[in-house]
């Protein structure tokens, strides 16, 4: 983890509502270049840590027997629960309520074991180690990330592009220049360094695989205040009694940029890193 923060619990607290209609989608495709490249089969097991509402592990699903989620949000798993039954594979699916930190916690042996997005909010050593004993000879750690260079361009799209560096100073004006994060600051952002850190766990060479993105989508104002509230340093229960306030003036500020109420986005590429687990 970052130094000088600690974890807790009001990390996403409030923003799990928001998360499925907020956040832009993994690369199309993703899913059918992990079975490829790992050669699922429908028969392994999943292990997806910090899933979340579920995004990630409800798009692998039909590749494995069995996936389980873990994160410490309960509304967060909430959500994925309810995605698992509208998808139809609740009875394939399991979500656990624990922290990355207290794996292994009874959950067995795994195929292939998923970090989205969420690797950098734990204690990596301790998390790389811990997992890596879960997956069997021959499984795989792997580690997606959006590919943010050109994801917010709206260039030849109908609808001006979704203001993010005018919400940014928006956040900031409410929230302090500082980027929050739960009940502390996180003055220097998230941690870099994966790679020196499940080298060290014992995984081996990895294999990148690049999802592109790219596809044009519309976003709602209703769509991109989700997408405020879903992320860790505009959570909702951070703006305490300005939280009204907050999200008359995000509204307003899109009413500016695009009157007639619709964005364009183009959908980010996804950056895919498997960390294999040698044979022996």
């Amino acid at each position: 983890m970052a130094g000088g923060w600690e974890w807790d619990e009001t990390l996403f607290a409030g923003a799990a509502a928001y998360y499925r209609r907020g956040r832009l989608p993994y690369a199309p495709g993703l899913a059918a270049v992990l079975a490829e490249a790992l050669r699922l089969d429908g028969r392994g097991r999943l292990l997806d840590v910090g899933c979340g509402p579920g995004t990630l592990a409800l798009s692998l699903a039909d590749a494995f027997a069995e996936v389980v989620g873990v994160d410490p949000d309960g509304d967060m798993l909430a959500e994925a629960g309810r995605g698992a039954a509208e998808a139809g594979v609740g009875e394939r699916t399991r979500w656990v309520r624990a922290r990355a930190e207290e794996l292994p916690a009874g959950l067995g042996t795994f195929t292939v074991a998923t970090f989205g997005q969420s690797f950098h909010w734990m204690d990596r050593d301790l998390v790389a180690a811990t997992v890596r004993d879960m997956l069997a000879p021959g499984g795989a750690l792997v580690h997606l990330s959006d590919v943010k260079t050109g994801a917010t361009t709206a260039e030849g799209l109908p609808y001006p592009a979704v203001p993010h560096a005018a919400i940014g100073d928006l956040v900031a004006r409410y929230l302090g220049p500082v980027r929050r994060a739960g009940r502390s600051l996180l003055p220097q952002g998230t941690p870099g360094g994966e790679a020196a850190i499940l080298t060290r766990a014992g995984f081996t060479a990895p294999q990148r695989l690049a999802v592109p993105g790219g596809r044009p989508l519309v976003r709602t104002y209703d769509d991109v205040v989700a997408g405020v509230f879903s992320l860790s340093f505009s959570a909702p229960h951070l703006f305490g009694p300005h939280r009204a306030a907050f999200e008359t003036s995000l509204r307003d500020l899109l009413h500016e940029t695009s009157p007639r109420g619709h964005f364009s986005e183009r959908q980010p590429g996804t950056e895919v890193l498997v960390w294999p687990k040698p044979l022996t």
